[in-house]
């Protein structure tokens, strides 16, 4: 990493299925994925949706030859969210290690995982990729330290579950809450104070107030509850996060004047956006 200050960079920031139209272009058609690059160069990263394919690319030029340790956090395990796993090509080099994580109960992380890479669904098993995979499954009161990062996971309303991420590093607190539907007084609750004081909150906002009124149930939020939290939780900055597949550039950019009018330091993320923390 060329700067000694920790980054985020976002790498896909659509939800349910990659756009790459060009309506598009300026926000980007990728799925879920975030890069946490810390100070002591910890390589953190939310969601593996169609964006960890260029996130992987990246690593491989940076890289130069030397190996790559990577930290894959999962929120959870629809298709919008894992599909980019088969792509990453840090998991096909011999001398790298990569480490996925989830805080979702129940059937096994790596059983799961090769799921989706089992014939005849792609022509490399999982089990066969030359990287050495490590898979971990968080406590609900779990906490995870990774260097000079320390995440801690908590639920979301979704449907089958969903994972959100509370990461500090070092004097910096960025919040990760996608696939979150309001609602849910408890959990509602619980992001609140997961995001209480956070420098940066990336927050499910894949419809509009009216656009929710049809789609109930569905697991996701609005621009509007996403300021809500955001104001409500002394949060910094706010990215929204998880745009529709139906919200083009020119629906975007107003989305965002919208939500800027409700909390100044809004914006909604697109591809290739790097922020120093």
């Amino acid at each position: 990493m060329a700067d000694a200050n920790a980054q985020l960079r976002f790498w896909g920031v659509r939800g349910s299925t990659p756009t790459p139209t060009i309506e598009n272009l300026t926000f980007g058609g990728n799925t879920s994925c975030v890069e946490i690059r810390t100070a002591d160069d910890q390589c953190i990263i939310l969601d593996a949706g169609s964006g960890i394919r260029n996130l992987g690319q990246n690593l491989i030029k940076e890289a130069g030859g030397q190996n790559i340790q990577a930290h894959v956090f999962l929120s959870h395990f629809h298709w919008d969210h894992i599909q980019g796993v088969p792509f990453f090509a840090p998991i096909y080099g011999p001398k790298n290690e990569v480490s996925f994580y989830s805080g979702i109960q129940g059937r096994p992380l790596q059983e799961t995982l090769e799921g989706q890479m089992a014939q005849p669904y792609f022509p490399v098993k999982f089990d066969q990729v030359a990287a050495q995979r490590n898979f971990h499954t968080i406590a609900r009161d779990g906490v995870i330290e990774l260097g000079s990062a320390r995440i801690t996971p908590f639920e979301l309303n979704h449907p089958q579950g969903a994972t959100g991420y509370r990461i500090e590093v070092g004097d910096a607190v960025i919040v990760y809450a996608t696939d979150y539907e309001h609602g849910d007084p408890r959990l509602d609750e619980v992001l609140r104070q997961q995001a209480q004081g956070a420098d940066i909150l990336i927050c499910d906002a894949q419809y509009t107030p009216a656009e929710y009124e049809t789609h109930r149930g569905w697991g996701h939020s609005t621009w509007l509850n996403a300021v809500q939290v955001a104001r409500e939780a002394g949060v910094r900055r706010l990215f929204l996060f998880h745009h529709d597949p139906v919200h083009d550039d020119q629906t975007m950019m107003r989305i965002s004047e919208d939500a800027r009018m409700h909390f100044e330091n809004a914006i909604a993320a697109w591809e290739g956006f790097v922020a120093v923390l």
